[in-house]
């Protein structure tokens, strides 16, 4: 039995991805999970100098110790200190590397070469395929503006709009996001009179576009929505990216622009040349993937 703690700061992508990661160990082993929301930073602090994690107080002692989110942080310490266990951090640490016992970087963050560093192409997420896969659905993920990139409604809902004629036989489902402007909610939600299934965020449940995505055989995801594209390939449908304005180069968009020199998605200047998807060179599947490495390192 490997006892797993998974300290949250409750943020839906940080708790997706420790989600991601025990789902992966107890495919493989047998595990007990336990969440723990994690204390303010003095309160963390506080236990980390005391020797003691109150939170966690009437659980067993953990083998592995999983964070994500920088709040998380000086929380995973304070437990390994009180209670033993190895601390494994999601996404680059905001304190030294050295300190935890493995740290899980996506690529784009450029982790160094060291012994507890694994990278990874994106961040880990719950994505899985399903064997209700069905090969004449289709699903738009629309994101917003964001740090990296701009927004351009009419531009998007025209590249909407060649997909749609060009795929009379698909049947289309589309979902937004929390960043997604009202005015282009307002305007995709026109789109149910050519038969899209629009479902704004709002009005799905948790883990509703994860779902559609591993029953969808073709995704189109707009490229700020960089969790969402990672999400697609893991779950294994053709991913193709709409475009939107880019605000620079940043790591995120090299990352991006990597997965499409090595033919795992396909730009929609691309598919509108071509008229197809192509297909990934492999599934992605990186929490399985790291689940391996910590039971082979750690010996959970």
């Amino acid at each position: 039995m490997t006892t797993l703690w998974l300290i949250t700061d409750n943020k839906p992508g940080h708790r997706s991805q420790l989600q991601g990661l025990a789902q992966a160990l107890a495919a493989r082993t047998t595990v007990e999970t336990h969440w723990i929301d994690t204390p303010a930073g003095l309160a963390a602090f506080g236990h980390w100098l005391t020797g003691r994690f109150p939170p966690g107080a009437a659980l067993p002692d953990p083998d592995l110790i999983l964070v994500a989110g920088h709040r998380t942080h000086l929380a995973g310490l304070a437990t390994r200190r009180a209670r033993g266990g190895k601390l494994i951090a999601l996404m680059r640490p905001s304190l030294p590397l050295g300190w935890f016992d493995l740290c899980v970087i996506p690529q784009h963050d450029a982790p160094p070469a060291r012994a507890n560093v694994i990278a990874t192409r994106g961040v880990l997420n719950t994505a899985r395929p399903s064997p209700e896969r069905e090969a004449d659905k289709g699903l738009f993920l629309i994101g917003g503006p964001s740090k990296h990139h701009g927004w351009d409604t009419p531009g998007l809902l025209a590249q909407i709009d060649a997909i749609l004629a060009a795929t009379p036989a698909m049947r289309w489902t589309l979902t937004t996001s929390r960043r997604t402007p009202a005015d282009t909610e307002s305007a995709l939600l026109a789109l149910r009179d050519r038969g899209v299934n629009v479902r704004p965020v709002r009005d799905t449940a948790p883990g509703w576009a994860m779902e559609q995505v591993a029953r969808s055989a073709q995704a189109w995801v707009t490229e700020d929505s960089v969790s969402m594209v990672y999400e697609s390939l893991t779950a294994g449908a053709a991913t193709g990216l709409l475009a939107v304005p880019r605000l620079g180069e940043t790591r995120i968009t090299a990352g991006v622009a990597e997965l499409q020199r090595e033919g795992f998605v396909t730009p929609f200047a691309d598919w509108q040349r071509t008229g197809r998807l192509s297909t990934p060179p492999e599934r992605l599947a990186e929490a399985d993937r790291v689940a391996e490495a910590v039971l082979a390192q750690f010996g959970a």
